[in-house]
């Protein structure tokens, strides 16, 4: 008798028994007969087990991989902050006392960016001053709509990075990045899809994006999709001290509420051409910024009750 004949596998089950079912099983087309090749694979339960390797780059504040949203007011240091965060993951370096997984860091600075020289030479002037090893940190400062340039995007870093993999990609800023319009569920769609093509071009990677807050400054700015497809976010703010104090506000598959308190500090930079000294901090004009560049420390800061991490930037 047919198998068509007998019904479905229960049928077959009741009918003629176990046996019978192996042998219609054995009978069946198989859908992965070779010519086609499977896109999707189930995983058994059994066969789902819990990761005990590390899942982070910085313990406690981003993960290895996903979408990372750091947000703030305009000038509240969320640049400042992400800059040194992000050169502790390229040095491998603790960060407040939290464990890092070192790895290659590509900045976009696409706003302000004629000015993160300065930046750049400020921290090397603060720690790096007996480092002679190559730092794996990379910079473009150059215009880019990551909608439409993704794809170059993800060529130029193949090409120049020399078959290493970054571990992070940070973009500074959403708007910067983003041709479109920020409330537009589309365009913001749109953003993300790039967002994660760039993530899963490299074997998954971090994404960081630094962006505003909104005209109210209780959210990121713009469509609410953003915090729906992110795995951490950060908030970013100045206290009436000029602390800058970053807050981890949620986290997929972690705990929330760590906190960073920090401080920018002044660094001398030497003297320009027209034998001026040229120094780096946070506050100032746009002309004095473009001669200054910031690095911090931390301060010591509590917030809610809970001792905020301490040291130095």
């Amino acid at each position: 008798m047919s198998d068509k004949a007998h019904g479905d596998i229960n049928d077959t089950l009741r009918a003629e028994g176990p046996d019978a079912v192996r042998a219609r099983y054995d009978r069946a087309p198989k859908f992965n007969d070779g010519k086609h090749q499977q896109r999707f694979t189930l995983k058994p339960f059994e066969a789902i087990k819990l990761s005990t390797a590390p899942n982070y780059l910085v313990k406690g504040i981003l993960p290895d991989v996903g979408l990372a949203v750091i947000w703030g007011p305009p000038k509240c240091g969320k640049s400042f902050w992400t800059f040194d965060l992000s050169m502790h993951i390229a040095l491998g370096w603790q960060y407040r006392g939290r464990k890092v997984q070192q790895g290659t860091v590509v900045y976009l600075a696409l706003e302000g960016g004629h000015g993160f020289a300065a930046r750049v030479e400020a921290w090397r002037r603060r720690h790096l001053a007996n480092h002679r090893e190559p730092v794996p940190f990379y910079l473009l400062d150059v215009p880019l709509d990551l909608i439409a340039d993704h794809g170059e995007l993800i060529r130029a870093i193949r090409e120049q990075l020399g078959g290493r993999k970054p571990a992070a990609i940070m973009i500074d800023t959403l708007n910067r990045a983003l041709a479109g319009n920020e409330n537009d569920p589309e365009d913001m769609a749109k953003f993300i899809k790039a967002a994660d093509k760039l993530r899963a071009a490299f074997g998954e990677c971090l994404i960081g994006i630094v962006h505003h807050c909104g005209v109210r400054g209780s959210r990121p700015r713009g469509h609410t999709s953003l915090s729906g497809a992110d795995d951490v976010q950060i908030a970013v703010n100045r206290d009436k001290d000029g602390n800058i104090i970053a807050t981890v506000e949620h986290m997929k598959d972690g705990e929330a509420g760590a906190v960073i308190a920090c401080r920018l500090d002044r660094i001398e930079l030497g003297l320009d051409d027209d034998g001026d000294r040229r120094r780096h901090f946070g506050k100032g004009t746009e002309a004095q910024r473009r001669q200054q560049a910031c690095a911090c420390h931390l301060a010591n800061a509590a917030r809610g009750g809970r001792p905020a991490a301490t040291g130095r930037l």
